[in-house]
């Protein structure tokens, strides 16, 4: 394990994770984002009520938002870093994965990497540790340098990916700042077209844009960000379905339940006690 704690309360660790240690994946703080980067096979992680089997080289970005449990961990590197050391929206010019990596997923990003691509990121990796042991007055730059190289890498794989090259720059960038508006408003603001008027688009040229990379239509990724949050509150919270469901901008219980049973075929009742059971 190796971690940068700076003067202003700045946090930045490195840790190999095996079923000896996973219980730190249960310890992240506010406002803190990880990166995790399976080194073998056969990882199972349940995160937000889904299951996930991961495979050597998978990269997965988490946020502190989203519930993990750990069911079988082989061995994975994990990357956590706090707000204060390194904050992805101030310097969303510098790496990009606003809306992308983190901040606007609703699917979990998952990247698979080529062996090329993994050969890079070991390349960087190495250089990170060997700067975790440097103690002078440029660790902290050279640390946000490495965060950085690697956040870029994996914003470029995924990218590639998801078919973002589809799209030119300025598209992209639109794609991205919808699925930013999304996890800000998701709560409150349940139709494309409140979306597009704050980006001053109009409806079909968004839903053109999603349509061009393949990805769901703009109302399935609000109602995908809606089912995550409720999912979570269910299985996460002592609230009621009632007080979810306002808390989610549904004018009633009925409302609410509807569009839980349209999308998951189960009515929430019968989704809490299932994960309660």
């Amino acid at each position: 394990m190796a971690k940068y704690t700076g003067n202003n309360g700045e946090s930045f660790e490195v840790i190999d994770i095996t079923k000896k240690n996973c219980f730190i994946l249960k310890e992240t703080k506010s406002s803190e984002l990880s990166l995790l980067w399976f080194d073998s096979n056969d990882n199972h992680l349940t995160i937000d009520a889904v299951d996930y089997h991961f495979k050597k080289n998978d990269i997965v970005c988490l946020t502190e938002f989203h519930k993990i449990k750990v069911n079988k961990v082989n061995s994975f590197k994990l990357l956590r870093f706090s707000k204060l050391f390194y904050c992805i929206l101030d310097h969303d010019s510098e790496v990009g994965c606003k809306g992308i990596l983190f901040f606007g997923a609703s699917q979990l990003p998952i990247i698979h990497p080529t062996e090329k691509e993994v050969d890079i990121l070991e390349t960087v990796w190495k250089m990170l540790y060997i700067e975790m042991d440097s103690k002078d007055d440029l660790q902290l730059e050279m640390l946000q340098m490495m965060l950085k190289r690697i956040l870029i890498l994996c914003t470029r794989i995924y990218k590639s990916q998801i078919n973002y090259q589809a799209l030119e720059n300025d598209n992209v960038d639109i794609v991205r700042q919808f699925n930013y508006l999304v996890e800000l408003h998701f709560r409150q603001k349940h139709h494309v077209s409140n979306y597009a008027d704050l980006l001053h688009k109009s409806p079909k040229t968004l839903s053109n844009l999603f349509h061009k990379v393949g990805k769901n239509t703009p109302l399935q990724f609000i109602h995908d960000r809606l089912m995550l949050e409720a999912t979570r509150l269910l299985t996460h919270s002592q609230k009621s379905i009632s007080e979810i469901g306002y808390e989610l901008g549904f004018i009633d219980v009925q409302a609410f339940s509807r569009f839980f049973k349209t999308h998951k075929a189960i009515s929430p009742g019968d989704f809490r006690n299932n994960n309660l059971k």
